[in-house]
């Protein structure tokens, strides 16, 4: 790849839209393994200025002006605890605002970059609340003034505690040689933690988009426990903050049981701009390009360098009480989240990762484990409804991810995630721009600044996020559903769902609840589209006792027409572009008269056919 320009295309664009889809799979798919999506370098460097100037930079200054920390004293960044809550209120309103993950072109906003605000400061957009038919006054798809006001509401509560003052907390109350320490005043976390709440039962997508299942505990325990009155009531809130980022790295190692994260890890590694050759991308893969199923190696790098990682250390650094253990312990978590933030990740979460890592320090090397540690909590019958509350999420979301978003559910980077992918007849996609606010990404690449996308250019860049998909393990799934629902799919426009719902709602970050049934019916009541206009395959989380995940055919005109399940093993086993055809679909049910398109070509000994 270039610095201002991609990476060149694998075939000629315009022969490319002529293949058949399985075709167009293969290649690309052989192509991310060695380019991954094949972003110009400018690009990682707007990132990177973003992510330790914005983020990083401007958060200490920040802390620096409203705290006694001195910007220029490095060594004052990590021994202060009003850091950590500084730099988590920034990180939230800058998720919310979109200038942190779900920023840029990796995550589908080419032009302009940024989505989040632009939508929901404008009435008339598509909202999704999630118990919209349960909670009075939150029914409804379409955006309020009332919406836009509450938004701005949730601006100004971060805002609030950001601007606050600290309060210095007073030194008999702290442990010998904790140095000054200083803390944001209780009160002004109460905003945030009425309003925010009040804005997700009207607009789910807002609040996952501050990722309130990381900040809001932050803050309602700062609001719970920042009265300090006593040495113990500060060790009691530095030793929940240690908690809370614990449950946080255990909570995602154990998502990553099972068999989705190993296919997580190559196609990840091959987008890395740091990976100094393609050799060592295709370590990760059996035989690049000629099977891309994860290597040896890759397992080893997901579930020893990643799953163990992310369960071992944690565990250690909750329960040690020495210093060295502690100070290794946070060294390794922050190379960890180095190199996460290095691969550049689709969602782009890069800032999440810089905050996580950095705290690792702040938390374990600011502040001695000796004296700040779980055995050192004044009241341990209070441990137990901290720990309640902090894994009720993870829990519920690992046994009924029909319940919870995968966010909460702590499956980040887990591959087990609700998915979807959008086949629409030609012209189906020119309408979506009759939406309020949505631009599709072709249309976007086409005025990319510097370098505009030809028509051609431009398809067969979004075509590389279907190929994406298709490397991880639901993404075989649902091309299997295409290949046993659509005859003319090969004459249809297939779009990852993820980016889709970026353009319609102005938000993702991998949770296919965003873009499930209920977006699909608030399109359809926009655009009055005919039957088979736009067909959705959807699919649910695996719940983690359960070997199957459970899928949707939803029908723009006409809803959900066929549920069923696959087995997660089927889809492991078969290659990106599906060379051995779709895997076994088990229809459960099927909408009265409804009759798939077209099954021509497969195979009833790898089908249930009951539906056709």
């Amino acid at each position: 790849m270039g610095f201002i320009n991609p990476s060149p295309q694998p075939v000629e664009p315009s022969e490319f839209v002529q293949l058949p889809l399985r075709d167009r799979v293969r290649i690309l798919s052989a192509h991310w393994a060695d380019d991954g999506f094949g972003t110009p370098r400018v690009l990682h460097v707007v990132y990177i200025l973003k992510m330790l100037g914005l983020y990083f930079g401007v958060g200490i200054w920040i802390a620096s002006a409203t705290s006694g920390i001195a910007f220029t004293d490095i060594g004052s960044w990590y021994d202060n605890i009003v850091v950590y809550q500084k730099l988590a209120v920034w990180l939230m309103l800058l998720e919310v605002i979109g200038l942190g993950g779900a920023f840029g072109p990796l995550c589908g906003h080419f032009r302009p970059m940024i989505g989040n605000i632009r939508y929901w400061i404008r009435p008339g957009t598509i909202r999704m609340a999630p118990w919209g038919r349960h909670v009075p006054l939150t029914g409804g798809d379409e955006r309020t003034w009332f919406d836009v006001a509450l938004f701005v509401g949730v601006l100004a509560s971060l805002v609030y505690p950001l601007a606050a003052q600290a309060e210095p907390v007073p030194t008999e109350y702290l442990p010998s040689g904790s140095g000054v320490q200083e803390l944001i005043p209780p009160h002004y976390f109460v905003p945030v933690l009425v309003v925010m709440p009040l804005m997700g039962l009207r607009d789910k997508v807002i609040f996952l988009a501050g990722r309130s299942e990381q900040y809001l505990p932050i803050m309602l325990f700062s609001a719970l426990f920042g009265s300090i009155a006593s040495t113990a009531d500060f060790v009691d809130l530095v030793v929940v903050f240690k908690i809370i980022i614990c449950v946080v790295w255990i909570g995602a190692g154990v998502s990553k049981f099972g068999a989705h994260f190993e296919n997580v890890v190559p196609p990840m590694v091959s987008n890395s701009p740091a990976m100094p050759g393609r050799w060592i991308k295709r370590l990760h893969y059996r035989s690049a390009p000629e099977d891309l199923r994860p290597s040896r190696f890759a397992w080893f790098m997901a579930h020893v360098g990643g799953t163990t990682v992310e369960l071992v250390i944690p565990v250690a650094l909750l329960l040690t009480t020495n210093a060295t253990v502690a100070l290794v312990g946070a060294l390794c978590m922050l190379v960890f989240h180095i190199f996460i933030t290095s691969t550049f990740p689709l969602a782009v979460p890069l800032e999440w990762n810089v905050f996580f890592g950095f705290i690792a320090i702040v938390l374990w090397v600011g502040f001695d484990p000796a004296t700040y540690n779980i055995w050192a909590f004044s009241e341990p019958l209070l441990l137990v409804p901290v720990f309640a509350l902090l894994m009720f999420g993870p829990v519920l979301g690992n046994l009924r991810p029909d319940l919870v978003s995968f966010l909460p559910s702590m499956r980040q980077y887990a591959g087990n995630w609700a998915s979807a992918v959008w086949a629409m007849k030609p012209g189906v996609e020119e309408r979506l721009n009759e939406l309020p606010g949505v631009e599709n990404q072709v249309d976007q690449l086409q005025r990319m600044i510097p370098t505009p996308y030809e028509r051609d250019d431009a398809e067969m860049t979004m075509q590389k996020t279907l190929a994406w998909r298709s490397m991880h393990s639901q993404g075989r799934g649902l091309l299997s559903l295409l290949y046993a629902h659509l005859g003319d799919i090969d004459s249809r426009t297939v779009r990852e769902g993820e980016l889709v719902c970026n353009t319609i709602v102005g938000f993702n970050f991998g949770d296919g609840h965003m873009h499930d049934a209920r977006l699909v019916a608030a399109v359809q009541k926009r655009l009055g589209l005919e039957p088979g206009d736009l067909v959705v395959m959807w699919v649910e989380s695996q719940p983690i006792h359960k070997k199957t995940q459970a899928y949707q055919v939803i029908d723009a005109a006409l809803g959900v027409v066929e549920r069923g399940t696959w087995e997660v093993a089927d889809c492991v086993a078969e290659q990106p572009w599906l060379p051995n055809g779709p895997v076994p679909l088990h229809v459960t049910w099927t909408a009265e008269g409804y009759r798939r398109l077209h099954t021509l070509g497969a195979d009833p000994s790898r089908h249930d056919e009951t539906a056709v």
